[in-house]
């Protein structure tokens, strides 16, 4: 461990100063040309396409656009340009391995290091904004990595992060099965009636997350092709942590993925349903009117699956996916909203692109599971006009990938250049 440190320490310090090389780059204008531009509102492909960045800005977009004298012309070829991915529900504090040993094996400055090292491999996948659903045990250490993004002293996405989340004694995210003698702590922050809530809630905000992330099932059963978990919140309880979050303006997300969790999180006016593997009639209603979206995060499920300790765990993990994929398909047929997000951490980082291919591969369109990315994805994370599409005014973030993905999803699992806040990351 002391290698893969080490190690960690050498990449951290080689991005960081190239990526200030990369940021004094000059301020001229520049021009990117491609055989292709994605209009995601008109939901569209034009040929060619142009985007003119100034500074962190788009200051054109389309067929043909201003050339500047002086300009930097960038000529990306056969590609699309695009906006920059999104991914609403991430776990930088995360790695592939065992989780519930790497939050107790690791210390938290170790932690926080390999999270910068996978922000950046977030970014040079493509996804220039996203939303970190918990540092699993590192508690606020996800605000310093936000913060050095945003100073510029890091490469990575535009981060919403949540902190650590919130869960009952003995829920989801508690230390069970180890000896109760030796006290290991939770993953998640206890708060087990109203009042611990709000006063949670507002230690997390005091301490710099974004939005509350809050355990509301777990955990999981799939028997006779009967989904069961329990809740951990009542509606009640919910809806106070609703109010306590948008007295400053903020919002609560919810891991759940079952009945009547998922209702009593709907009910509540949460800002989003991740995981959801399983809603009803009632909670599907209640999401589409309050344009709630579901957040499914398929390709966690498809890796636990790949990589099971055992042909059983496989089998039982495979299970719950097509399960998951049956139900995705009643939710798009009732009009429920979609974000993408791939809980990405547990599985490689950068690698996230898969969760659009299993969404197209689950019943979406490769146009509808864009604009669930692009724009629904902008709305959530709070960024809505600024994000999301290559339009006038918006930010820079701007990624080009081989194909064109309208035609072929997987076209998002190739990425060929990233520019962030106008920045060329990766070309």
């Amino acid at each position: 461990m002391h290698i893969r440190l080490c190690v960690a320490l050498f990449l951290l310090i080689s991005l960081t100063t190239s990526y200030a090389q990369n940021s004094q780059t000059g301020s001229k204008p520049i021009v990117l040309h491609a055989a292709r531009l994605l209009d995601i509102e008109a939901g569209r492909i034009v040929q060619p396409g142009e985007v003119l960045v100034e500074g962190e800005r788009i200051r054109e977009a389309g067929t043909s656009v201003t050339h500047p004298a002086g300009a930097q012309v960038i000529d990306l070829g056969d590609t699309t340009l695009m906006p920059g991915l999104i991914d609403a529900h991430v776990h930088l504090f995360l790695h592939p391995g065992a989780e519930d040993l790497q939050t107790v094996e690791e210390s938290v400055p170790q932690r926080t290091i390999l999270a910068t090292l996978a922000a950046r491999e977030d970014l040079m996948g493509g996804f220039t904004a996203e939303r970190d659903m918990g540092t699993e045990g590192a508690g606020s250490a996800d605000t310093a990595v936000r913060n050095a993004i945003n100073k510029g002293l890091i490469p990575g996405p535009r981060l919403r992060i949540s902190g650590n989340a919130i869960d009952i004694l003995g829920g989801h995210e508690d230390a069970r099965g180890y000896n109760p003698e030796q006290h290991v702590l939770s993953n998640a922050t206890y708060a087990n009636n109203v009042d611990e809530i709000v006063n949670v809630i507002r230690e997390q905000f005091k301490q710099g997350a974004d939005f509350i992330k809050m355990y509301e099932t777990g955990r999981d059963s799939l028997q006779n092709g009967k989904f069961s978990t329990p809740y951990q919140y009542t509606e009640a309880q919910l809806a106070a942590a609703v109010q306590e979050a948008a007295r400053v303006g903020k919002h609560v997300a919810v891991h759940a993925t079952g009945e009547p969790g998922t209702l009593y999180a709907a009910q509540a006016g949460v800002e989003s349903v991740d995981h959801a593997f399983q809603l009803s009639d009632e909670t599907m209603k209640v999401m589409r009117e309050k344009h709630i979206p579901a957040v499914p995060t398929f390709t966690i499920i498809e890796y636990f699956a790949n990589h099971a300790a055992t042909p059983e765990a496989g089998q039982r993990e495979r299970a719950i996916l097509d399960f998951h994929a049956q139900e995705f398909r009643k939710q798009l047929a009732a009009g429920v909203p979609m974000a993408v997000g791939s809980d990405v951490g547990p599985f490689p980082h950068g690698t996230q692109a898969r969760e659009l291919v299993l969404m197209v591969q689950y019943g979406m369109s490769p146009l509808a599971t864009l604009q669930a990315d692009l724009i629904n994805g902008a709305k959530l994370l709070g960024w809505e006009g600024q994000i999301g599409a290559l339009r006038p005014g918006y930010f820079a973030d701007v990624i080009a990938v081989a194909g064109n993905p309208l035609q072929d999803i997987s076209a998002t699992e190739h990425v060929d250049f990233v520019m962030k806040d106008g920045v060329i990351y990766k070309k």
